[in-house]
Parts: structure tokens; C-alpha cells; sequence
């Protein structure tokens, strides 16, 4: 077998696996959505903590589809947005101090340079196969 096949072979394989992981994600969040609307449900929502609750678990989930859409497409877009995602659910714990609102900040507005100085007029592609027109 020559080291082409079994290149090809390997990212077939590896394209399959990630897709099977993907899959096994989506099930996860289904379930934890399911799971989480449950003892949302039974939460009291005049305090404020449910409210603060009802948002880490949807940026958890949200956190999730990000995760399959980066295994899926492999773009530097979806791993920008990944990571923007990451952020807000940390800026949003309960025991966040001022150093980790202002690192946050921080890295929030690295995602935007990156976004900007990286992907091109909304292109999802960091390198070119062809020259621009």
C-alpha cells in the first residue's frame, strides 16, 4: 500500500471519527438540554441566581454546538466564535472577580482583532487556494 492511500485512508477515518464524536456531542446536549429544562422548571424565579443559572446552562449548550460545528468544518470562524463563547460564560460565574472581568475584556478583544485581521469581508478560510480576483 503506498503512502497516499493510507494518507487518504487516515483522513477518512479521521473525518469519520469526528463526525461519530460530533454526533455523540449533539446527543449530549440534547440530553443536558432536556435535563437542564427540567430543574429550570422547578427553580424559583423570583431570585435572580435561576436567571444567572438559565444562562451559563444555554451558553453551555451554545458552547457545545460551537464545539460540533468546529469538529465539522474545521474554519478558523467557528473556533473565533468557540472561543468568544468560551469568554462570555466565564465573565458570567458567580465568583468573578474585577482581574478576570478585565481578562476577559481582554481576550474578547483579541477575538476581534483576530476576526478582523485574519478572515477577510466574512470568509471562513485563513489561507487561499487561489489569488483574489
Amino acid at each position: 500500500m503506498n503512502s497516499e492511500r493510507l494518507t487518504s485512508l487516515a483522513r477518512h477515518f479521521g473525518t469519520w471519527l469526528e463526525r461519530l464524536l460530533a454526533s455523540g456531542i449533539v446527543a449530549g446536549i440534547i440530553a443536558y438540554g432536556i435535563a437542564s429544562t427540567t430543574e429550570l422548571v422547578h427553580m424559583d424565579w423570583h431570585d435572580t441566581a435561576t436567571f444567572y443559572e438559565l444562562i451559563y446552562r444555554v451558553l453551555l449548550m451554545v458552547i457545545g454546538i460551537e464545539l460540533v460545528r468546529t469538529l465539522l468544518t474545521h474554519s478558523l470562524e467557528a473556533i473565533l466564535e468557540l472561543l468568544a463563547f468560551v469568554v462570555a460564560r466565564k465573565t458570567f460565574k458567580a465568583d468573578v472577580d474585577a482581574l478576570d472581568i478585565f481578562l476577559c475584556a481582554l481576550a474578547f478583544v483579541a477575538l476581534l482583532a483576530a476576526r478582523h485581521y485574519f478572515l477577510r469581508q466574512g470568509q471562513g478560510v485563513l489561507f487561499r487556494t487561489e489569488p483574489p480576483k
